[in-house]
């Protein structure tokens, strides 16, 4: 039990979830919620990365189950406090340790749906993009050469310091973005600027990219455009990240290189032999059958060998198809009663079971388990203690 469930309800999982789980949700809403995206979604945005930066840490989780948020806040977690959602999410898609080499954009993330028969076969796909370049007319002054000057409100650092007053010998500094240069620190003649950026050095610009998906990839794998993302003065672009996003497939579950499938089996097939076709991911045809008096058994795993998923980069060697079987039994009184010895005679023999002087014979009925607590008249038990599993059995003297 969990004392609270807030930042398993933020992410949209439940309590129990397993670490991918919690990992595949925090990818999609915070896809979705990034500040480029919803720019008016910042807090959604942070709550979403406090629940993740919880339940991602096993110590911290274990934390939060027993004591709640207040828990967590109160230092017992260690780490004094929360992280920047922006880290989170930077460590998270592999955005971080920039410190090196010259100075470097944003990247700009997409998620892209894919089929497992695409993980399966390999595809490309065009995925059409709109990206801030540099304006070619003005070269990213933002307008004409020496037009652009120092701002004379923040002196070019792009933020003001207000002093406020709280009390008579107490004053406070508050610092925030500059609303004559919007944080540039710098300014621009309206009669000088670039006729076509309008000052803001840069212009949009649709671009097709070509998305490969190989062979063997898996869900949640990068593909990374280097170069290609947003571009700003002064310096390097950024990379366009795409980001697999396995659809579920009716059939087949993957694990690792691994297929796996259910199939359903009536009684006749699991005693008597059975022949069945799979159609693959790349519709071939398999037949796979049973040996002559080979009994399959409800539950029963089987695999066929090199019918999996294609390995990443080695294309030509495959994992396994594992077959989970499920025997269906017939229904109540599918034979007459007449022909009940006949099968019998046909199937292994019963074991015999020593029936002592005095015994009660009993007759089972089916559970109910909604109706563990009601009492029945004499059905009923006397007290709760004698029946701790809720189930009876009406029993018949003779």
């Amino acid at each position: 039990m969990v004392k609270e469930t807030k930042f398993y309800d933020i992410l949209g999982v439940k309590p129990n979830a397993s670490d991918s789980e919690i990992k595949k949700a925090y990818r999609k809403l915070a896809l979705k919620y990034h500040p480029d995206k919803n720019p008016s979604e910042g807090d959604k945005f942070k709550q979403i990365s406090q629940a993740y930066e919880v339940l991602s840490d096993a110590k911290k989780r274990e934390i939060y189950d027993r004591g709640g948020e207040e828990a967590i806040k109160g230092g017992d977690a260690g780490g004094g406090g929360f992280h920047s959602p922006m880290d989170i999410f930077d460590m998270f898609f592999g955005g971080g340790g920039r410190s090196r080499g010259p100075a470097k954009g944003k990247d700009v993330i997409h998620q892209m749906k894919v089929s497992l028969e695409d993980l399966y076969n390999g595809t490309t796909r065009k995925l059409a993009v709109q990206k801030n370049v540099i304006c070619s007319n003005c070269e990213g002054r933002g307008g004409k050469e020496g037009a652009v000057g120092k701002c004379g409100n923040c002196r070019g650092t792009g933020m003001c310091v207000r002093i406020h007053q709280l009390a008579p010998g107490m004053v406070q500094q508050v610092q925030s973005v500059c609303n004559e240069c919007h944080g540039q620190g710098e300014k621009i003649n309206p009669k000088d600027r670039c006729k076509n950026c309008l000052g803001k050095k840069v212009i949009k610009e649709r671009k097709i990219l070509e998305v490969h998906v190989d062979k063997g990839m898996r869900d949640e794998q990068q593909i990374r455009f280097s170069g290609e993302g947003d571009q700003e003065p002064g310096l390097e672009p950024g990379d366009i990240i795409i980001v697999l996003d396995e659809k579920e497939h009716p059939v087949f579950k993957r694990r690792g290189t691994d297929l796996k499938m259910d199939m359903e089996l009536e009684l006749v097939e699991a005693l008597c032999g059975f022949s069945k076709s799979i159609q693959t991911l790349d519709d071939r045809t398999l037949i796979i059958s049973t040996l002559p008096g080979e009994v399959v058994k409800n539950g029963d795993i089987k695999c066929v060998l090199k019918e999996g998923m294609p390995v990443y980069k080695d294309p030509f060697e495959k994992g396994r198809l594992v077959i989970i079987f499920n025997v269906n039994f017939p229904p109540n009184n599918f034979l007459p009663k007449d022909k009940l010895k006949s099968l019998e005679k046909l199937l292994p023999p019963r074991q015999e079971s020593i029936i002592p002087d005095g015994a009660e014979e009993c007759t089972l009925t089916d559970f109910d388990p909604s109706a563990s607590g009601r009492r029945r008249g004499n059905e009923a038990y006397d007290s709760d203690d004698e029946n701790p599993g809720g189930q009876r059995v009406q029993c018949a003297s003779h």
